[in-house]
């Protein structure tokens, strides 16, 4: 009977785990795609130049590969140690994700103006030497999102010294169109986009988070399960 229950444990735990895998080699195989293929395609943050869409997506896909590969492999092996591992890999990454969602909700507008700020400061990269992805992030944004500047086009005077806006802020787009000042710009700004983007979509973010919770506990429980059972099997047999 014991034996029984550890093996259903096992081949869900395995299971779960497998799948949990193959969507990490998905993503890093899309972040490497993302590096490979547009790398020019970078982060708008001076500050976090590295903090780019196809680095963020390879780490993802990497930490989920090996926590996948670690409840695997203790479930197939049926290795304490591993799941064991596995467990504390797991509550680790619900901690780290508890205490920055408390922390961004305590420093909301700290986070905020800051954010703003740093974008603000990178926009006097804009067309510099050595910063073609920023260049091309702001210009994929305010194309495709209808945007322009952070708050305002008004960011884009202030930044390069000149009533120069990106051509991508131009409603009708055409090369040159944003040194025309009698054209007409978009309207609003980058930012204002994205969180009314985020405030129009945070039912799903929400159901999202909470997949994502469920799946991560699950995984907890069936390997804490697996644990006890082999734990208790081999006692057994001991005795």
């Amino acid at each position: 009977m014991a034996r029984g229950c550890i093996c259903c444990v096992k081949y869900m735990l395995f299971l779960f785990n497998l799948l949990f895998w193959l969507g990490g080699c998905g993503l890093l195989g899309v972040g490497v795609w993302l590096s490979v293929s547009q790398g020019s395609f970078a982060t708008l943050s001076p500050s976090f130049p590295s903090l780019s869409a196809a680095n963020l997506i390879i780490t993802l896909g990497t930490v989920v590969m090996v926590t996948g590969f670690l409840g695997c492999l203790g479930a197939i092996k049926e290795n304490k140690c591993l799941l064991l591992s596995f467990f504390i890999v797991l509550l680790i990454i619900l901690l780290a994700e508890l205490i920055l969602l408390i922390l961004f909700f305590v420093y909301t507008d700290k986070v905020s103006e800051n954010a703003r700020r740093d974008l603000k400061e990178g926009l006097v990269l804009y067309n510099t030497d050595n910063n073609a992805g920023l260049s091309d992030a702001w210009n994929t944004i305010q194309g495709e999102w209808h945007c322009c500047g952070v708050m305002s086009h008004n960011d884009w005077y202030a930044a390069l010294h000149e009533n120069v806006v990106p051509d991508r802020c131009c409603q009708q787009f055409y090369q040159g169109c944003g040194r025309n000042a009698s054209n007409t710009f978009w309207t609003r700004g980058c930012y204002d986009k994205v969180e009314e983007w985020l405030d129009d979509n945070k039912h799903l973010l929400g159901t999202i988070a909470m997949c994502v919770l469920v799946i991560q506990l699950l995984g907890m429980a069936f390997s804490m399960t697996l644990y006890q059972q082999i734990h208790r099997a081999g006692k057994k047999y001991e005795a």
